[in-house]
């Protein structure tokens, strides 16, 4: 028999690879297009609170209380109640957005200085009591300042910083040690022991093979503790709202509340201040998140 192809047998191959491709490329469309709807829809499910928020505080007091209810505002978008909201003499909201920053930035500061050589240590020496003080670490967890307000406002008030930055700062690094701590931990001990034995032996001390040789490469831990300590920073209320009495060291949290009042509530303002603090972690996660990715692919090339 002859191993020749015959010229209709050369026309049919070629146009049964086109179908067998055009049947892929089909199958890769549809798989596309389900994800590209899917995607749609729970980004449509998330995002929809937030622009309810950004309309609203776009409309006026009667627009948002009016019945049957106004989806957009009649006349124009009222952009003056963010220029509005900033003169209510009851709420000093640049005062308290300062305070939010102060606030949240030292305590991330604070949580990092502590917890990453306490991580380091805790991942890379053996000592005494090690997993009981790790078991201590992680039960702290469990305790939320909305539970321990009395107790802290007393030890607030005899330490003498009853109603300061600071007292809120050291009550936000100490929830929020916990976790950083446990978080680091988890990355320095994946870190071979090799590492730091190669770099000693070249002759870097503790200090310099912590500084200059783990961290970099924990650096998606560090990014994690940093947006969990920030975030639970800036959010925080319950503690605020009995630590800070006054209304210039109050956060944007209790200062939110200070616009909902027993018979009135000013809406549309409650609206501007909730989008106004929710921008900085917007900001926060979109200049972190290349460098979570860029630490993540780095971390995974030996």
């Amino acid at each position: 028999m002859s191993a020749v192809q015959t010229p209709s047998a050369a026309k049919q191959a070629p146009l049964k690879i086109r179908k067998k491709r055009y049947g892929e490329d089909q199958v890769s469309l549809r798989r596309m297009s389900t994800r590209v709807v899917i995607g749609v829809l729970v980004a449509t499910v998330f995002l929809v609170p937030y622009a309810v928020m950004l309309v609203g505080s776009l409309k006026t007091r009667s627009e948002i209380l009016s019945v049957p209810p106004m989806y957009f505002p009649v006349d124009t978008l009222n952009w003056s109640n963010y220029a509005t909201m900033w003169d209510t003499p009851e709420t000093p909201l640049p005062y308290n957005l300062a305070t939010t920053v102060i606030i949240a930035v030292c305590s991330t500061l604070l949580v990092l200085l502590v917890a990453t050589p306490a991580a380091y240590y805790t991942a890379r020496f053996k000592f005494p009591g090690k997993l009981a003080f790790l078991f201590l670490v992680i039960v702290t967890q469990m305790l939320q300042p909305a539970v321990l307000t009395a107790g802290l406002f007393r030890e607030m008030l005899v330490l003498g910083i009853n109603d300061t930055w600071l007292a809120m700062i050291l009550i936000n690094a100490a929830f929020n040690l916990s976790f950083a701590l446990w978080i680091m931990h988890s990355f320095f001990a994946n870190i071979p022991k090799e590492v730091d034995e190669a770099a000693q032996i070249d002759g870097a001390g503790k200090l310099t093979v912590l500084l200059r040789i783990n961290l970099p490469l924990v650096w998606p831990g560090i990014v994690t503790a940093v947006i969990f300590t920030f975030v639970s920073a800036w959010n925080e209320f319950a503690a605020a709202l009995v630590i800070m009495t006054t209304a210039e060291n109050q956060p944007l949290s209790v200062a939110l509340t200070k616009f909902i009042g027993q018979y009135a509530t000013s809406w549309q303002y409650v609206f501007g201040v909730s989008i106004v603090s929710i921008i900085p972690v917007v900001i926060l996660f979109a200049l972190i998140e290349k460098r979570l990715i860029g630490g993540l692919t780095a971390g995974a090339v030996k």
